[in-house]
């Protein structure tokens, strides 16, 4: 199961392939699942990955960091397993988890059960990301910006309507 999951991982070529990575190990893990979120890309103070409001069916994640992880990461996975860190980071909120503490932990709970310890993933889980990248401590605090970009094609699993 864990090389199904390291490959698709791997594979995955957008922000809707590797969420539903997420919600495949959150299911498996926890046996809790969520659909008809949104996902926005926007600039946020550098110390925040992503966010989500409370109530809310969207996760922001932070475009600023995302640009120097994918400018600085030596490979697809490492790019990929950032990104599947903060969105389950960001879904485990979105299903009532509020204690950061308590999601972190959840967080390397659930990489290393379904990518395993080994993983570049598990790593992005267990330190801060300036800490495998330091050079993006250059770029500075941030600030909330107001150009946002939806990614469409998000959340697939909530596309069933009646006509």
């Amino acid at each position: 199961m864990k090389e199904q999951f390291r490959k698709k991982l791997a594979d995955a070529s957008t922000f809707g392939e590797i969420f539903n990575l997420v919600k495949k190990a959150v299911k498996n893990t926890l046996g809790l699942h969520r659909a008809g979120l949104e996902l926005v890309l926007m600039n946020l103070p550098n110390n925040i990955g992503g966010l989500h409001e409370v109530g809310s069916n969207t996760i922001i994640m932070n475009k600023t960091l995302l640009e120097g992880v994918i400018e600085l990461a030596k490979s697809k996975i490492e790019v990929n397993s950032y990104v599947f860190v903060v969105l389950l980071h960001e879904y485990l909120h979105s299903l009532g988890y509020i204690d950061d503490e308590e999601v972190s932990s959840l967080v390397k709970k659930i990489v290393a059960e379904s990518l395993g310890e080994d993983h570049p993933a598990y790593e992005i889980a267990s330190t801060s990301i300036f800490t495998i990248y330091p050079e993006l401590q250059m770029l500075g605090p941030g600030k909330i910006g107001r150009d946002m970009k939806i990614i469409k094609d998000f959340d697939k699993d909530n596309v069933n309507y009646i006509l």
